[in-house]
């Protein structure tokens, strides 16, 4: 079972147990993962406790649905994410474009407009 938004409770942080009962995952499958997703980065305590914020709890759900329910390979897992971030960032320069483009036409119209 994949954790929705509504599952995860808000607080700020949480310990690797409550990870653990919130996604269904063992203790050492956090840690381990943990090694080899860069993606998934709890902050320590001052006691050295792992402390996972709500960003990290969906990016735990989303890799073990690549895992168990695509049946992906960890290295899958990890180019299937990578690829995401690229096409976030891809997405993220193009808006700017569309925005002046749109600027672009909408100056346009009004100078349409503004001509008897």
């Amino acid at each position: 079972m994949r954790p929705t938004e509504t599952d995860i409770p808000e607080k700020r942080y949480f310990r690797i147990g409550e990870v653990s009962a919130i996604t269904g995952l063992k203790a050492y499958v956090l840690r381990y993962w943990q090694t080899e997703f860069s993606q998934i980065n709890p902050v320590r305590s001052r006691s050295g406790q792992r402390l996972y914020r709500k960003r990290d709890i969906e990016t735990i759900a989303e890799i073990k649905a690549l895992l168990y329910e695509k049946g992906l390979t960890i290295a899958g897992a990890k180019q299937y994410l990578r690829q995401r971030h690229k096409e976030s960032k891809l997405a993220e320069h193009e808006k700017p474009l569309m925005l002046q483009e749109l600027r672009a036409e909408l100056l346009a119209i009004k100078d349409l407009l503004g001509k008897p």
